[in-house]
């Protein structure tokens, strides 16, 4: 999605309209459908996902309209009926929607967003839901698990260079902060959510003055706080280190300063850092912090930190802000159910690809936590008029193999979704960036790390009433 002054409301696929004018001008005109936005698989066959990308679906939503310049372009394509270009002219959002919050870890199957609405509108909806949703949770399910690798030590998104376009470096670098990163190299999203903004110097400042003792003087006479000097443009161990100290020395000693640290973006990491924090403890600079940067993932931050390399931060750029092992979240905008004049009816997609296969009927996703350990127990879809009471045992079973029963007991339920739109207008406050990572953060540590694992996750159940499980079996049934 790019930042732009373009009207977004014509980011749709073509189809989106033909169906809508479709709609409009048969007796559907007044249906009222539910849809459900949900993923089939967490990208890198990790346990979990993160959700993302609201705030931006709600200022898309608060924002829908039709330009004259759009509706002469419409008009032109010579597809639609005049009434219903008349409709577009006048167009006013009037659906209901929910959707998980930002900052909660999500599943396969469940619901993470569901619109209710005339089919007309709930359909033109479905590309930019899709768009938003499924980037950022996607870049802050990488963020998440890159974060995670680092045990604690701050990673800083740098990506904006590599990101596919200047809208995916924008929203990329704020679901990279959702996802567990301190900060970000792009100051337009620093400055747009309030979060903080990461970076010193590239290899251009060194090699643009005579010398690389010259060019970390200079810079520490104009950054005496926050010095932090890259220092393998030339040989780390045989002048950047020492460079780094002489200037440590000669510019900040005397104001009484101490530096931030070295970045090192080349080389054999591990050997690098071992020597470095050798040179700078010696220096009597133990406090300075070692960052690495240069194409790292959570594979090659891990094995680094098992090989004992001395790293306090890292910068992240290309392989998170592109989600570049996987670059797909994969999530799906799919029919539900129809409600016509009052009765509702569930609607179910098969497919001969069994994962393809849509849960039908107008549902709520809850998630059971232990009363105890606080720890998420499972995730249960139930159809919308069904309630899971915490006061008493709730029996959960595996969809596929249903004779893998547990009764649950001493559990809280909470329903996953909240509402965001009623009858077209918002209803739901977004919380800042910062609040989002927290919530976040609360969120992974609810899971056990049976299922935070890299490799081999435990899958967690997300398992479906009995109510509903008998309804897509019956719908399998007949339509089959």
């Amino acid at each position: 999605m790019e930042r732009t002054e373009k009207n977004l409301t014509m980011i749709m696929d073509l189809y989106e309209m033909t169906m809508a004018n479709g709609f409009f001008t048969s007796d559907m005109k007044d249906t009222i459908t539910y849809f459900d936005m949900f993923f089939r698989r967490v990208p890198d066959d990790g346990g979990y996902a993160i959700m993302a990308g609201i705030e931006q679906l709600i200022e898309y939503m608060n924002d829908l309209h039709f330009t004259d310049e759009d509706i002469a372009y419409l008009e032109g394509l010579h597809l639609f009926s005049p009434e219903f270009i008349d409709y577009l002219r006048d167009f006013k959002f009037s659906c209901d929607v929910w959707a998980v919050p930002e900052g909660s870890v999500i599943f396969p199957q469940e619901p993470i967003v569901t619109v209710r609405g005339p089919a007309m509108q709930a359909q033109m909806l479905e590309t930019m839901l899709l768009l938003t949703v499924n980037h950022q949770s996607l870049i802050a399910t990488k963020a998440n698990r890159i974060t995670r690798s680092a045990q604690g030590r701050p990673v800083m998104e740098f990506g904006a260079r590599r990101a596919h376009g200047s809208g995916a470096a924008y929203y990329g670098a704020r679901a990279a902060i959702i996802g567990g990163c301190t900060g970000t190299s792009c100051v337009l999203t620093a400055k747009d959510f309030g979060v903080p903004a990461s970076g010193t110097m590239a290899h251009s400042w060194v090699q643009l003055f005579d010398d690389e003792y010259t060019a970390f003087k200079t810079y520490a006479e104009k950054y005496p706080d926050s010095c932090l000097l890259l220092v393998d443009t030339y040989n780390v161990l045989k002048s950047g280190i020492p460079n780094a100290i002489k200037v440590f020395n000669e510019v900040l000693a005397p104001l009484g300063k101490r530096p931030l640290g070295i970045r090192i973006d080349s080389g054999d990491i591990t050997y690098l850092t071992k020597r470095a924090r050798k040179m700078l403890d010696a220096a009597g600079y133990p406090d300075c912090k070692i960052c690495i940067s240069n194409s790292l993932d959570e594979y090659l931050i891990r094995e680094l930190i098992q090989q004992g390399a001395q790293i306090d931060s890292f910068g992240v750029g290309e392989r998170l802000i592109t989600a570049s092992s996987e670059a797909v979240f994969g999530g799906v905008y799919k029919l539900a159910a129809v409600d016509k004049n009052g009765t509702v009816t569930p609607k179910i997609k098969i497919s001969e690809n069994t994962a393809k296969i849509t849960l039908p009927g107008v549902k709520i996703p809850w998630r059971l936590y232990d009363r105890t350990t606080g720890k998420a127990i499972a995730d249960v879809i139930t159809l919308g008029h069904e309630k899971i009471s915490s006061d008493e045992p709730y029996e959960i079973f595996d969809p596929e193999h249903t004779w893998k029963r547990k009764v649950v007991t001493d559990f809280v339920a909470k329903k996953l979704q909240v509402p965001i739109f009623k009858n077209g207008r918002q209803v739901y406050d977004s919380p800042s960036v910062k609040e989002i990572a927290k919530y976040r953060a609360e969120q992974v540590d609810s899971l056990w790390d049976e299922v935070t694992r890299f490799e081999n996750p435990h899958t967690y159940y997300v398992d479906l009433s009995e109510d509903l499980w008998q309804l897509r079996n019956d719908l399998l049934n007949k339509l089959s």
